[in-house]
């Protein structure tokens, strides 16, 4: 309710919204996982997928107040751990590269952000309030109150201060800042090497006055 401006009242979210659907039939399927019943908990879980569009492993550990919005295409690994107050947009995914074995997915620290269509892949850490813009490939770790922006992804400090901001897209990129400083530069040495030229001609020009003068 306090993270979706759309939500009525409780009840509409109790009935029709996916991603706490999704969150609630994973701790059934977790239940049934830790008392070694396999079978029933991965089946929880693939109807649940077939249900919301979410997938959710019964062996990913969750804490309180996860939020999906939409959830379409949401994918959360076997060994993924996410903490607490935690916000994850539609078709994300935290899943592994492929090489790994043991701990293969992320870890979420608490009010961890994660934007629609990004990608969290690997065995690292994302710190806590850390946010992830839309679209990011994350393949390595994420410090505290950090935003990672971009293919893959770069990361943006926020001096250290927690953002309340839940603004998923505009985000700075420093890649394009420090393009735009670059091109800044290029243009103010350019001014510089105009003004040279013109000076070099403006004293060249008498001596070949000279020049021409004595030869007639």
């Amino acid at each position: 309710m306090d993270r979706d401006p759309a939500a009525r009242n409780k009840l509409e979210v109790f009935l029709l919204y996916s991603g706490y659907k999704a969150v609630r039939s994973h701790r059934r399927a977790s239940w049934f996982l830790k008392h070694n019943m396999k079978f029933i908990a991965r089946f929880i879980s693939q109807r649940s997928r077939h249900k919301t569009g979410i997938e959710i492993h019964p062996g990913a550990q969750i804490g309180k107040g996860l939020f999906i919005d939409h959830g379409m295409g949401v994918v959360i690994g076997e060994t993924t751990v996410i903490g607490d107050n935690c916000t994850i947009y539609q078709n994300v995914t935290l899943g592994g590269t492929g090489k790994d074995v043991g701990k293969r997915h992320p870890t979420l620290g608490n009010n961890v952000l994660v934007g629609s269509g990004a990608k969290v892949l690997g065995p690292f850490a994302v710190g806590d309030n850390a946010r992830i813009a839309a679209g990011a490939v994350v393949l390595s770790s994420v410090p505290a109150n950090a935003t990672a922006v971009g293919v893959p992804a770069r990361i943006v400090r926020l001096n250290g201060i927690r953002n309340e901001n839940l603004d998923q897209i505009h985000v700075s990129d420093p890649v394009l800042q420090d393009l735009g400083e670059l091109e800044h530069r290029l243009a103010e040495m350019q001014k510089e090497m105009d003004k040279l030229k013109a000076e070099s001609e403006r004293r060249v020009s008498p001596a070949e006055s000279s020049l021409d003068s004595a030869s007639l």
